[in-house]
């Protein structure tokens, strides 16, 4: 007798033998018996779940002559040549071949003849989606309302090209993918009915490999056992024959790229190619690694979610605890995208490596991408400070206000601001002073040009450091690139060693959390201005040098004059306030700071004058 394949040998004959199914088969079996079996049927799911021999065993059911709870007895003579293929009232249609018209139109006529043997002619369809759109719409109306002894029976795994109008004149049953476990259970099934002797674990990997069809697993067990016939099936045996790797090779891998040793990684890739391994498989097996472990990281109870054995699942654990749940799927996204390259790659073996080397070496890998992060995070936290400052301002907390009575003589600004929790270096406040003068006298030309085209806000920086920040990206650089060069010329300058630090808000800086700005604090010392136009003088207040009425009248016109100038140089500053709050320039300097506390402001006026 000739060899029959496994997964043709062990075809369920019966609705009990079909494994996983359980919500389809109970329903068929009920119509069955019931006698509510529908005209035209649709069976969805992907390969190897159990489509065509369920509608085998339908076939044989409806057509039984002594069915025997639903399911066909198997005995009778309609039983056996549906069986055996030699009834001519089941025909099996492969749509991929016949997907035509014509092939629709010989149906259709056919259907106009009664069965001759059993009750039903049954058409059983398969891949019924690969059907041209001109034969779907001739098949409509025979599907919508066929004679009462035809059964339509259509199997497809691309339910998602059937038109709709075939959809609804069927009873759609979607199958599942079966679970490992229970492929497991039929496996070894199989092979206590064939005397082969396995060991768990190679019947579970064998399983797993079969990604939820059955019909794949029974191929793989063939082909494993004719490789060693005669042999005990083990684990390492069915690797050698898939080309896997086994799992500890997986956990090393893990481990050599989490600690960023491309060496180790390297060495493990090689060993694996001197192996035979395919190299396709290994990145595939190592991806639903990485799955495992992903999936133990977020949760503690994951036992019936990865499919693995309870060893393998405690060194899961133990990785998952020194890894963080980023990193994890960081590794999954590289090594997923290059599963798909593998595929149309004729040299796997270099992109495994440069892979391998890239993740190790993280500035390597999308180092542009890195930047872009770490500046969305500092814009980020700069965002959530300037809402924390913007609430304070609207609770009265930070106020940067200016008042002027009516004539507009008195002007005065009061700024909330942080009292200085260390002193300021003389040094430090020599440069803020003398900056102008320092522009004016530097030497280096480049330097020079780069500081007046964006002229940098001085501050105190870390360990006394003299702070410069400057807003535009190019200039900042340029200085930043001769930071030696201009600290020499402040030391010429000033005659100290004064450190310089750097900061660019164009490239998301942040200032330190020391920062003090300086000019800022010069500007916000304010002071008020009262002409003696409008100070009510009293009448008791007058000069005893009385003769000197000229030089009163000259006092009189210079306060004028350096009154109108303070207004002007306030009013320029108010402005700037306005355009540019206190808190944009010095977010972390401007809260509790009253004039009472230290002084900051003081009101200058000038002397009132009698009138002559």
């Amino acid at each position: 007798m000739p060899y029959v394949a496994l997964y043709r040998k062990f075809r369920p004959p019966t609705f009990e033998d079909v494994k996983g199914q359980d919500h389809i088969v109970t329903t068929l079996k009920n119509q069955i018996r019931s006698d509510r079996v529908g005209h035209a049927y649709l069976f969805c799911g992907t390969r190897g779940t159990g489509k065509t021999s369920v509608a085998k065993i339908l076939a044989r059911a409806v057509n039984c002559e002594n069915p025997v709870d639903g399911n066909p007895c198997g005995e009778c003579e309609r039983c056996k040549a549906i069986a055996e293929g030699r009834c001519v009232d089941v025909v099996e249609i492969d749509a991929a071949s016949n997907n035509g018209v014509d092939n629709i139109r010989t149906i259709i006529d056919e259907v106009s003849y009664s069965p001759t043997m059993g009750k039903k002619k049954v058409y059983i369809i398969d891949e019924v989606h690969m059907l041209s759109t001109g034969a779907f719409n001739a098949l409509l109306k025979t599907l919508e309302e066929p004679p009462e002894y035809v059964l339509f029976i259509l199997a497809t795994t691309e339910v998602q090209k059937i038109p709709i109008t075939i959809l609804s004149r069927c009873q759609r049953y979607d199958f599942h993918r079966i679970t490992i476990d229970t492929i497991e259970g039929r496996l070894k099934e199989v092979t206590e009915s064939e005397g082969i002797n396995a060991q768990e674990k190679a019947l579970r990997y064998i399983a797993r490999a079969a990604d939820g069809s059955m019909r794949d697993s029974l191929s793989l067990l063939d082909q494993c056992v004719a490789f060693n016939y005669g042999e005990e099936l083990t684990y390492d045996k069915v690797l050698g024959v898939l080309g896997a790797v086994d799992t500890a090779v997986f956990g090393q891998m893990f481990e050599a790229l989490h600690d960023a040793d491309a060496k180790k990684a390297l060495n493990i890739l090689a060993d694996v190619v001197i192996q035979g391994r395919e190299l396709s498989q290994f990145i595939a097996d190592f991806v639903w690694y990485l799955r495992n472990l992903m999936l133990v990281s977020t949760s503690d109870n994951v036992e019936d979610v990865v499919d693995i054995s309870t060893d393998n699942l405690k060194v899961l654990k133990e990785q998952a605890d020194g890894c963080d749940i980023d990193t994890i799927m960081r590794f999954i996204s590289v090594f997923s995208e290059l599963e798909a390259s593998l595929r149309f790659a004729a040299q796997k073996r270099i992109l495994i490596e440069m892979a391998l080397i890239r993740i190790c070496r993280p500035q390597m890998e999308g180092a542009s991408d890195e930047g872009l992060a770490s500046r969305v995070r500092a814009l980020e936290t700069k965002a959530r400070e300037s809402d924390d400052i913007i609430r304070k301002i609207k609770n009265g907390q930070i106020a940067v206000a200016s008042s002027a009575n009516v004539a507009g003589a008195e002007f005065s600004k009061t700024v909330e601001a942080k009292k200085l929790d260390r002193p300021i270096p003389e040094d430090i406040k020599a440069v803020v002073d003398g900056f102008d003068r320092f522009l004016g006298g530097m030497k280096d030309s480049a330097l020079k040009i780069a500081m007046r085209t964006d002229r940098p806000r001085l501050s105190l920086g870390a360990d006394n450091t003299l702070q410069m920040v400057f807003s535009t990206g190019i200039q900042g650089s340029l200085v930043e690139s001769q930071k030696s060069t201009l600290e020499n010329e402040l030391a010429e300058t000033f005659g100290k060693d004064i450190k310089v630090e750097i900061r660019n808000l164009a490239k998301g800086e942040q200032f330190e959390q020391s920062y003090v700005d300086l000019e800022a604090i010069k500007s916000a010392i304010q002071f008020d201005v009262v002409t003696e136009d409008e100070v009510s003088h009293p009448a008791d207040e007058q000069r005893e040098d009385s003769t000197d009425q000229e030089a009163v009248v000259a006092s009189q016109t210079d306060a004028r004059s350096e009154a109108d100038a303070s207004k002007e140089d306030i009013s320029a500053e108010m402005d700037m306030a306005s355009e540019s709050t206190y808190e944009d320039i010095a977010p972390d300097f401007v809260q509790d700071m009253s004039p009472e506390d230290d002084g900051s402001s003081f009101e200058e006026k000038d002397e009132p004058e009698e009138d002559v």
